[in-house]
């Protein structure tokens, strides 16, 4: 048996031991015992790392529109730390107010609220913010190849245009709408029994096959781009479905007229001071927790702790909420990245697209003439208007959207080309005098940074179905949170009040 050993070195050298070496090794080793006791006290005199510096919370949220803060809400009522941070100079999310003078506003962002949008409505009356219904008197206006036709919106079947045809052949479809919806699960539409067949199409190819007429057609177009601001084509019918069953509360079931009518409808009643207001008084309530201008730039998980990283410096917390559309969050750099499924799911969420022009008068003059200032029309770029006057009757406000293709199409436009087009759309509606408004305002939400469209995130076929279960799903300490994550009103303002509470609750269970 020799008397040496050999082994490589880390390098991959080969090393020659021989006893030598071993007994001088054991040697050393003896000598560093003895002085153990030295260096344990050293040891001890050496001061501690310091805990990082900056802001710390159990929860920490990201965005202050009304999920984030609702979130908040529940965190500080638990008894829990947090701190909400904003990258805009505000509050208020997807809903922001326009002031008109003399204390009045109105809202150049999300502004409904309706029947069966009860969290909605009892936050608004636990803030002390009244409602009042949207104008809803007189005839409405149906405008299509150029014809103008007034009708009443108060016959047995509602706010129906006149166009026998085109109205029972959209009727018909609007119908089976909405028995296919009932089959299809709020929290998971992708285990309905005909998912994979509803998520394989979109609503353009179902309607093609269940409507048989031109008018019936273009009246569930204009369905679809009032409700996501997206074309038939962009959107899965499974996503629809999934959609319309949402539109109910725990006890009443979803209905598609809930999505597109004004009485009994989504569009029911307005907020006396405007939707931000709902934000704004719940930031009063969590004070200094709020910290704005500090947009996210990434987010650190570790064993203890999550780093949220803003431009502003660094806040720390034991959970995060990431609020806001999925398709802003993938702005976001991740430490670690998300797992595949949900880094996937963030690019195949898009927003829709929405301008919100509103003419300003002296006063509601179409109201004299006996219209409530609802228009439905095929004409380029307002499809869709309300009388948007404050609840005290003055000013006059009309407001008109420019939604999907229309909206991609004109926001490329110059500014002054834009509000010609539109004025000159309500002045075929409503007569001259609504060419020359006092006042014009304008928002192309596709335009803001901090939203980068409107008014809903949407799934194109085959999202739901491979990527359904990461909407929701925590990764490790980060939780999800806003309109597009809700399981009742889902897109909806109550939707995101709901969505609020579920990922403050999860974040609570895991402190």
């Amino acid at each position: 048996m020799s008397g040496a050993l050999s082994h490589r070195d880390p390098g991959g050298a080969p090393v020659r031991v021989t006893r030598r070496t071993l007994v001088g090794a054991a040697a050393g080793a003896a000598g560093a015992a003895a002085l153990a006791p030295d260096a344990q006290a050293a040891r001890r005199r050496r001061p501690r790392p310091r805990r990082p510096r900056g802001r710390r919370a159990d929860v920490v949220v990201v965005g202050a529109g009304l999920a984030g803060l609702q979130a908040a809400l529940d965190v500080v009522a638990a008894g829990r730390s947090v701190y909400v941070v904003e990258a805009r100079d505000r509050v208020g999310g997807r809903t922001l107010n326009h002031p008109l003078g003399g204390g009045e506003a109105i809202e150049i962002g999300g502004q409904w609220v309706g029947p069966t949008q009860d969290r909605l409505l009892a936050l608004a009356a636990d803030l002390g913010v009244e409602t009042f219904p949207t104008y809803n008197q007189g005839d409405y206006l149906y405008w299509r190849r150029g014809s103008k036709q007034r009708y009443s919106a108060s016959g047995p079947l509602g706010a129906v245009p006149p166009d026998p045809t085109g109205v029972a052949d959209a009727f018909a479809a609007l119908t089976k709408l909405d028995d296919m919806a009932a089959g299809v699960p709020r929290h998971a539409p992708w285990t309905a029994a005909r998912a994979a067949e509803y998520d394989g199409q979109t609503f353009e190819s179902w309607k093609q096959a269940n409507a048989t007429t031109d008018s019936g057609r273009f009246l569930l177009d204009l369905a679809i781009e009032a409700v996501w601001a997206a074309e038939p084509r962009d959107v899965s019918l499974l996503h629809v479905l999934m959609y319309i069953a949402c539109a109910g509360n725990e006890s009443t079931p979803g209905s598609i007229n809930r999505l597109i009518n004004t009485a009994g409808g989504a569009q029911e009643r307005r907020f006396a001071g405007g939707s931000q207001l709902l934000s704004l008084r719940m930031a009063e309530r969590l004070g200094e927790r709020v910290l704005l201008r500090r947009p996210v730039r990434r987010i650190v998980q570790g064993r203890s702790r999550v780093d949220v990283v803003t431009d502003a410096g660094t806040v720390y917390g034991r959970q995060a909420i990431v609020t806001g559309p999925p398709a802003l969050t993938a702005l976001i750099d991740f430490e670690p990245a998300l797992p595949a499924d949900r880094a996937q799911l963030v690019q195949r969420f898009p927003q829709g697209n929405a301008i919100k022009c509103q003419a300003i008068y002296d006063e509601p003059f179409w109201r004299r003439d006996g219209l409530a200032g609802q228009v439905t029309s095929d004409a380029d770029p307002v499809r869709i208007t309300f009388d948007n006057t404050p609840p005290d009757g003055g000013p006059g406000v009309l407001l008109g959207f420019i939604e999907g293709h229309a909206a991609r199409v004109w926001a490329r436009r110059p500014a002054a080309e834009r509000r010609a087009a539109v004025l000159a759309n309500l002045a075929d509606y409503f007569g001259e005098r609504a060419r020359s408004p006092r006042d014009y305002v304008e928002m192309d939400w596709a335009a803001e940074p901090w939203t980068r469209g409107c008014y809903v995130g949407f799934t194109p076929p085959g999202v739901l179905l491979d990527y359904g279960e990461a909407i929701r799903r925590p990764v490790d300490r980060v939780h999800w949170a806003g309109a597009e994550m809700a399981t009742i009103w889902n897109g909806y303002m109550d939707g995101a009040v709901r969505s609020g509470s579920d990922a403050a609750r999860a974040a609570l269970e895991r402190l």
